[in-house]
């Protein structure tokens, strides 16, 4: 999963685990946090955009995917959010933008209420606020509700890892080409993006891995420190906040997204590109690179 490139591979320690990171460029850190089902290399546009902009760009492969440790728990909010604390400290930086797509934009809402002096801003692209996904699947149930349902199937034990990796990734391109806008499908890029994460799914571990994801989700919600969960990220940010949705995510709803804006202070963007599906980094990567570069704080 080290592809070449401009950038530069790590290995950095952080939380007690070993996180790979990809780097291009100087100035203010930015941190880019991949989703389901990818790794660090869907970054690659921003990768890129960022550094000619005048930031430290830096992507990861979350806890469990690419070439990242795999260990066998530490799936759960707290310890993700730990993750990224640990980084930008390991990084030798006070602070850091956070983007995040997916499960990272998830990651970028919770690090920013558990860990605020450490974030400057946070960008979530088609991530809505954790608690504005958990109300939606039980309000909105013939819309987020039925949206989300694929998550159930995730819960049961071995068989979806087996789903993943079986038939040379099919699962992995059915998930993808369902997620995306029509029209980014139809590109040349898509079959390269298809073949990277078929590869990277198919590492021993990270199907497992990132099925304890949606695992510890859905089941926290029956447990204690589900509750504790909520509260702990259940209160408004101060902070620089531009969210990025595409108009037709059949996964995370639009309407959905736009129920943030509770958790959200004075200085908070919302952004939806029409004809845009899940994969908003990637289907439209000028524009989103253009947005964030626009965006960021430079001090």
């Amino acid at each position: 999963m080290r592809l070449a490139g401009p950038w530069t591979h790590r290995s950095v320690s952080a939380n007690g685990i070993r996180l790979h990171t990809v780097e291009l460029g100087t100035g203010p850190l930015v941190l880019l946090l991949h989703g389901f089902p990818e790794f660090w290399w869907s970054w690659r546009h921003q990768l890129t955009g960022l550094a000619g902009a005048g930031f430290r760009a830096v992507a990861v492969d979350l806890r469990g995917y690419g070439d990242s440790d795999k260990p066998p728990r530490g799936y759960d909010g707290w310890t993700l959010a730990g993750d990224i604390a640990g980084l930008i400290r390991a990084l030798g930086e006070r602070s850091a933008s956070v983007v995040g797509h997916d499960w990272g934009g998830l990651l970028a809402w919770t690090v920013a209420a558990l860990h605020p002096r450490l974030v400057r801003s946070i960008a979530p692209l088609a991530a809505p606020h954790p608690l504005a996904v958990r109300r939606a699947v039980v309000r909105d149930i013939r819309g987020q509700g039925v949206a989300s349902r694929y998550a159930l199937g995730f819960q049961v034990p071995m068989w979806p890892e087996k789903r993943l990796r079986r038939a040379d990734g099919a699962h992995v391109e059915h998930i993808m080409r369902s997620w995306s806008g029509p029209r980014w499908t139809r590109t040349p890029e898509f079959e390269e993006v298809l073949r990277r994460n078929k590869d990277a799914m198919s590492i021993p571990g990270a199907a497992h891995s990132a099925m304890e994801y949606y695992r510890w989700a859905m089941r926290s919600q029956l447990r204690t420190e589900g509750r504790r969960f909520v509260a702990a990220v259940d209160h408004k940010l101060t902070l620089p906040i531009l969210q990025l949705h595409g108009a037709d995510d059949p996964c995370l709803l639009e309407r959905t997204a736009r129920r943030s804006r509770a958790w959200a202070g004075p200085d908070y963007t919302y952004r939806v590109l029409p004809g845009v599906g899940h994969f908003i980094h990637q289907e439209a990567a000028l524009a989103t690179t253009r947005a964030l570069a626009e965006f960021l704080p430079r001090t």
